[in-house]
């Protein structure tokens, strides 16, 4: 795509947009970006889970043409709110991939998890701009994604932080004069806590995240450090650069979120208040520029940034994350499916917080890793990893109601 034409083209004439996942965290922010210049954005679509009364609400405010539920029993109440208004109602799977499939210039793809992968692909296969803030498209389905992106002539723009902030300094013409991209971690709520105190976390002291607003799930993945493992396998497949040129430091401001260095000895950073829609407009507006509500940097008041390496003893998640990169095939489908299982039933009260990364453990070494070729290879080692892991955490759950 060339660059100066889309530019041209961006400032020209409103773009349209879908949202895949409008309902979560980004989703939510990127209705508050486009709500706030109605006139730069058309809005195509916008799916949700289950949140029929939020999505409908969200439809009418940017004029939307489609929304869609995952959740079919959520349809008539979608439906309802959306009488007489002209947007279209839809439900179920083949209305995500609908969704997907409408001619939007740019779609937004967050929503959580594996179940984000089908429609984002569907996306990518048509063309569009994709605002990636699903990281296990790329973690499960690395090299299938991009392979994708490469025959249709799609984008993709990163939206988490790290990988936004990496791709705003990543000099992609001097790609073979990078010598390492550093992701920035918070540390997150534990970053000081000993291995003993890890044992009494809370599912609601996990998902306080002390610098950033974000769902239960995303918050939990921080506390284990899970998230910055997905991160660092997406950082892989979205860049130019090896496995062992991908480095994690520990930031606990949040203010640095991204790093290149160069062979020069240059350190080029992105710097910004943790707020998610700085990333987001970026994606949203690409390749231009828009205005955001975020706050701005005042450096002289932050005064003092400080770093440290990231102990991967107290936080094994990061370990086994870098075991399923250099495994390669399935394993980091694996790692993610197992890891939404365990950090689900840690919410539901049913496994302690340090189970997450043991049954994200015992699941590699049971489920046999192989080559991912197609989305149905996707879905199908998905499957089997959930299942083995959610067999594991019942064997938890029962281990710990005995010595209690």
């Amino acid at each position: 795509m060339n660059v100066v034409a889309t530019a041209q083209r961006a400032e020209a004439q409103p773009r349209s947009v879908t949202i895949l996942g409008a309902t979560g965290s980004v989703g939510c922010n990127t209705i508050d970006l486009i709500a706030q210049e109605p006139d730069r954005f058309v809005v195509e679509a916008l799916t949700g889970n289950r949140n029929a009364a939020l999505l409908a609400q969200q439809a009418r405010q940017v004029r939307a043409r489609l929304a869609v539920v995952a959740d079919e029993q959520a349809y008539p109440e979608l439906k309802a709110a959306l009488a007489g208004t002209g947007i279209e109602a839809a439900a179920g799977r083949d209305a995500l991939i609908e969704a997907a499939l409408r001619p939007a210039e740019c779609v937004m793809a967050s929503i959580v998890g594996a179940a984000g992968l089908e429609p984002t692909l569907a996306a990518v296969q048509r063309g569009a701009i994709i605002g990636l803030a699903n990281k296990e498209c790329l973690v499960c389905a690395g090299e299938l994604v991009t392979a994708e992106i490469a025959r249709c002539n799609g984008t993709l723009i990163p939206v988490d932080s790290e990988h936004s902030a990496i791709f705003q300094v990543f000099e992609s013409g001097n790609a073979d004069k990078v010598e390492r991209v550093i992701l920035t971690a918070s540390g997150g709520p534990f970053r000081t806590y000993s291995s003993e105190q890890l044992v009494a976390v809370t599912p609601e002291q996990a998902v306080a995240h002390p610098n950033w607003s974000m769902g239960a799930k995303i918050s939990v993945d921080s506390a284990t450090m899970m998230n910055k493992g997905l991160e660092m396998i997406e950082a892989f497949h979205l860049f130019p650069v090896r496995a062992e040129q991908i480095e994690i430091v520990v930031h606990p401001q949040s203010i640095i979120h991204g790093l290149v260095a160069y062979c020069d000895g240059s350190l080029l950073a992105q710097l910004g208040c943790p707020d998610m829609r700085t990333p987001i407009a970026c994606a949203l507006a690409w390749p231009t520029r828009m205005a955001t509500p975020a706050a701005r940097l005042d450096l002289a008041t932050i005064a003092t940034l400080t770093f440290e390496a990231p102990d991967e003893t107290r936080f094994p998640a990061l370990r086994l994350a870098h075991e399923a990169l250099a495994a390669g095939g399935a394993a980091p489908a694996i790692l993610n499916a197992a890891n939404e299982v365990g950090v689900h039933s840690f919410l539901a009260g049913r496994i302690g917080f340090l189970d997450i990364a043991r049954i994200v453990e015992e699941t590699l070494g049971r489920v046999p890793n192989r080559g991912i070729a197609t989305l149905a290879d996707v879905i199908a080692v998905d499957a089997e990893a959930r299942t083995y892991a959610s067999d594991a955490t019942q064997r938890c759950h029962a281990r710990i109601t005995h010595v209690s």
